[in-house]
């Protein structure tokens, strides 16, 4: 047992002394390698630093070569971002107190104090971009961002990182922190072509750097950051004031200035100069710099001689903006709208063609800066067409019925409801159609035709929001992401959108589903010819064709669209079929008009700028559409026509799915007719299952209650209908819908007399479906248009004139197009 444990003990003793060499050949092994990392980084940055470039003539390598913007042919020139150069190099002596030390506080507080580079900012940055998993900030000091101006590419790497401190280095053996500190406020982009400060002082404030006050200085220090987000002639000017705060928030903290110079900043009154420069397509090509700007750099776009081909048709930019200027002029006359814009692309690619995002981008009366078409504004009914497609997708058809009636759509609020609140301080919502007329059952094809905003509300409510919301953000629609923001209004435009997006939203509708990625550039080349960026068509079927196709098919209905427009009206364009919706938001404040044809896409909005209302008067009808028909009708000429696909015939498998509000359901062999609301005959969560038969659905008992109410007003015998049968729905089956349609004319007969100068005419209309059209005329002359229901129909009219024999007509169509017609011969009463 003893020789035993000793044998153990030894392997033991082994072990520990082959472990122990391991880990101390392991240790070795560790620092050798630790040795010859550091020996090679500081081998490859003492390569580096003797192989850089000399920063000892930097004055002579500071050489600018502008960036270039053209049309879609390369051959007009749209804006040339350094065109001429806006630099005049000035003493640090020259330039304000106030002026240098802005900069300082928010680009590089401790200037004075750094070797060249900041390590704090260094290891902040290192941690930030770790954090982020990109490159999301620099740490760069000023030094640092004058021989990056200068010297190297706007790549974002470590190698340019260390390239970046090492000429830093180099560069304060040659200058002093003062000499460093004027070469970037004669370097630095302020924006606008201005380079250096005493540009960007001329530019901005129309004065000498010198002259600069502290509010002005704060304002230039918060520029470099992004100078086209920032500028003070974009949409973000609200944004820039901020950073102006930060900036002398800093310099408070820093100690640069008092307590009473701070408060004296933030009380000036800023006052920016505004100079007209030879730009075409202004709104276009800021829009096109940001971008460039965002990725490629702002020095770098202005410096780098770019040369960007967009995809902008310069022929179609000229008529848009000459229908934009002179539509908003006479709105502003008639309607109190003082702006207007337009947004057109080619559905087969996605390229942006045209864009005018004020009437004048030089008018500062209307705010001309500012770019609607990249702006938020409410879209009034225009947004229905993506409800009714998600309806569509889960079993609506355009032969659905449903009732307009004034509904009450809070189901916490009596159906009776009347103001917005409850008594007890409920919201209550239950909207208005735009000619405050109520039509009673109409299918859904008429209602989006007619822009009819009840039915919208209960198209909504069937479709879902969360769906609906889907759908519009598949196709294109980038701004509602808080979907718990939305009620049932959104269907009339309660949610923001961008003109933009629209006009890529509704390119899906022209091609059939399909959604073309949205472009504004075919192509970027440096200045030696190398292409940067090249356009490439990035498509995808996002909708199922057929049920674009429906709504297509309602939008370019002509027919379906008497009622809001009347025959001819402008949008309309000879030997074109044209799909087109308006839009008008609460108060008249804003109008729109998106129109399309399978080739070209338009998108027209009129309103202020302010978000003030128009005059009563200018909606979409007469401030939006004479817009867009002014530039389709142009525009259209460089296009062939084309037809939109037609849909497949829809076969839905309920009776109101099919256009039948009238449904009989049958006993044995008695029929016992129900008219109720759409919920009664589909659930919303499956529109094509089986019909819950009930009102449980808690919008049912608001939407059942104004039908109710009708069946007494407008049927004979009211009393027929919705009988209380004591049997279970369920069991019941459903009588099998009749396709005929007759109508008698009980009164006048044939041969009878006009007396007193008054027709009286009484009709008995019977029809399996739901009735579309009911006209009569007398001597071929039209006296009375009217939708009516099954039965008694009566009223009289007064002939503008009698002949001593005349004909009375009388034509009737249903929604499944099947049409008859009556007529009697009566006669003149003799004196």
């Amino acid at each position: 047992m003893v020789k035993r444990i000793t044998e153990s003990s030894n392997i033991s003793k082994k072990k520990n002394h082959h472990q122990r060499n391991t880990r101390k050949a392991l240790l070795i092994g560790v620092i050798f390698l630790f040795i010859a990392v550091i020996l090679a980084g500081g081998g490859y940055i003492t390569y580096l630093y003797y192989t850089l470039p000399d920063p000892s003539n930097i004055g002579e390598t500071m050489i600018n070569q502008s960036t270039k913007i053209y049309d879609r042919t390369g051959e007009v020139l749209l804006y040339e971002i350094h065109g001429e150069e806006k630099r005049t190099v000035i003493a640090l002596s020259d330039i304000p107190q106030h002026m240098q030390k802005a900069t300082l506080a928010i680009e590089d507080a401790e200037f004075y104090q750094h070797p060249a580079f900041n390590w704090r900012s260094l290891v902040r940055a290192v941690f930030i971009n770790l954090k982020e998993g990109r490159f999301a900030q620099g740490g760069s000091t000023i030094t640092q961002q004058v021989v990056k101006n200068v010297y190297l590419t706007p790549e974002k790497t470590i190698q340019r990182k260390i390239k970046e401190i090492l000429l830093a280095l180099k560069l304060e053996e040659h200058y002093t922190k003062d000499q460093i500190l004027e070469m970037y406020l004669n370097q630095i982009p302020y924006g606008s072509n201005a380079y250096g400060i005493e540009a960007a002082a001329q530019t901005f404030f129309n004065k000498s750097a010198r002259d600069l006050t502290l509010g002005e200085s704060a304002i230039l220090a918060a520029l470099p950051q992004a100078p086209s987000y920032y500028s003070p002639y974009g949409n973000n000017q609200k944004e820039l004031f901020d950073r102006q705060k930060l900036v002398l928030k800093r310099m408070l903290d820093l100690g640069f200035i008092t307590q009473e110079e701070y408060d004296a900043a933030l009380a000036e009154k800023i006052k920016f100069a505004y100079r007209i420069e030879k730009i075409n397509a202004p709104h276009f090509v800021m829009f096109i710099k940001q971008y460039l700007e965002n990725k490629y750099g702002a020095d770098y776009v202005e410096n780098a001689g770019l040369k960007v081909i967009t995809t902008l048709d310069w022929d179609l930019q000229q008529i848009a903006e000459k229908t934009v200027y002179e539509g908003a002029k006479r709105n502003e006359e008639l309607y109190k709208g003082k702006n207007a814009a337009l947004v057109a692309q080619d559905p087969k690619t996605g390229q942006i063609l045209a864009m005018v995002g004020s009437r004048d981008y030089f008018d500062t009366d209307v705010d001309g800066n500012f770019n609607v078409i990249t702006g938020h504004r409410q879209p009034g009914s225009s947004f229905k067409p993506f409800a009714y497609l998600t309806g569509f997708e889960k079993g609506l058809t355009p032969e659905t019925v449903v009732f307009d009636l004034k509904t009450e759509f809070n189901p916490n609020c009596p159906a009776t409801a009347d103001g917005n609140k409850d008594r007890y301080g409920l919201d209550c919502y239950h909207p208005q159609n735009f000619d405050l007329n109520f039509r009673g059952p109409v299918d859904l094809r008429h209602a989006l035709a007619q822009s009819i905003n009840v039915p919208a509300v209960k198209v909504l409510y069937l479709a879902g929001i969360k769906d609906t919301i889907a759908t519009a953000q598949t196709m294109g629609i980038t701004t509602l992401t808080d979907i718990n923001r939305y009620g049932l209004s959104l269907v009339l435009g309660g949610g923001d959108v961008k003109p933009l997006d629209f006009a890529e939203a509704y390119s899906v509708f022209a091609q059939d589903g399909v959604k073309h990625q949205q472009a504004a550039i075919l192509k970027v080349e440096d200045a030696k010819g190398t292409v940067l960026e090249e356009y490439e068509d990035v498509s995808e079927q996002v909708i199922d064709p057929q049920y674009i196709r429906l709504v297509n098919s309602i939008l370019s209905d002509k027919e379906a669209r008497i009622g809001l427009f009347s025959p001819g009206n402008q949008l309309e364009i000879p030997g074109y079929e044209v799909a087109a919706k308006t839009g008008t938001t609460q108060d008249y404040r804003d109008a729109w008009t998106v129109g399309y044809t399978p080739s070209l896409v338009t998108v027209v909005w009129a309103g202020n700028n302010d978000f003030s209302p128009m005059q009563k008067g200018g909606g979409s009808i007469l401030a939006a559409v004479p817009i867009w028909h002014n530039f389709m009708i142009e525009a259209l000429k460089k296009y062939q026509p084309e037809s939109f696909p037609q849909p497949a015939p829809t076969n839905p498998n309920k009776p109101v799915l099919r256009g039948e509000y009238i449904v009989n359901l049958k006993i044995g062999d008695t029929l016992y007719p129900q008219i109720h609301n759409i919920l009664f005959w589909v659930d919303k969560n499956d529109i094509l299952g089986p019909s819950p038969l009930n009102f449980n659905d808690p919008q049912a008992n608001n939407w059942e209650f104004p039908i109710t109410q009708w069946i007494q007003n407008n049927l004979p015998n009211p009393q027929q209908y919705n009988i209380a049968i004591p049997y279970n729905y369920a069991e019941i089956p459903v009588a099998t819908p009749q396709q005929n349609l007759s109508v008698e004319l009980i009164n006048p007969q044939n041969g009878d007399y006009i007396t007193g100068g008054f027709v009286y005419v009484v009709l008995n209309i019977q029809a399996a479906n739901q009735i579309k059209s009911l006209q009569v005329y007398f001597n071929d002359n039209l006296v009375r248009e009217d939708v009516a229901g099954n039965g008694i129909y009566q009223f009289q009219f007064l002939p503008s004139q009698i002949e001593d024999q005349n004909q009375l007509k009388v034509s009737i169509c249903d929604v499944i197009n099947s049409c008859v017609e009556k007529s009697v011969v009566v006669f003149k009463q003799q004196p």
